[in-house]
């Protein structure tokens, strides 16, 4: 039984590393998955105004839409840029191995 554990947790090369690499991959992987959380809701948010549109209950303005999903993109890009900066300033852990977690999180989600 002992062995199998091991062989688990040896599948597992992210159990090696270090804390900052853990936090960083924790915060890598969160933000990815809430991206694609919040591209579903927006896809389905978008699906339900064009049906609305095609039933004349709502009329759309295209341009404010696109603004809308651009200053939304913006604003998701200044809080995973916040996120990176702020994992690079570690002290604890190393500031390096937490960022290359980031990434791996990332990659990984």
């Amino acid at each position: 039984m002992e062995s199998k554990m091991r062989e688990a947790i040896a599948g597992l090369p992210w159990l090696e590393m270090g804390s900052g690499f853990m936090i960083g991959l924790a915060v890598g992987y969160f933000l990815k998955k809430s991206f694609k959380f919040l591209l579903l809701l927006m896809g389905i948010s978008v699906v339900i105004i064009f049906f609305l549109e095609s039933q004349h209950v709502v009329s759309i303005d295209e341009e404010g839409l696109s603004r809308t999903v651009s200053s939304g993109t913006a604003h998701f890009e200044q809080f995973a840029l916040f996120l990176k900066e702020r994992l690079s300033r570690l002290q604890f852990a190393g500031s390096a191995s937490a960022v290359a977690g980031f990434f791996a999180g990332l990659k990984m989600g």
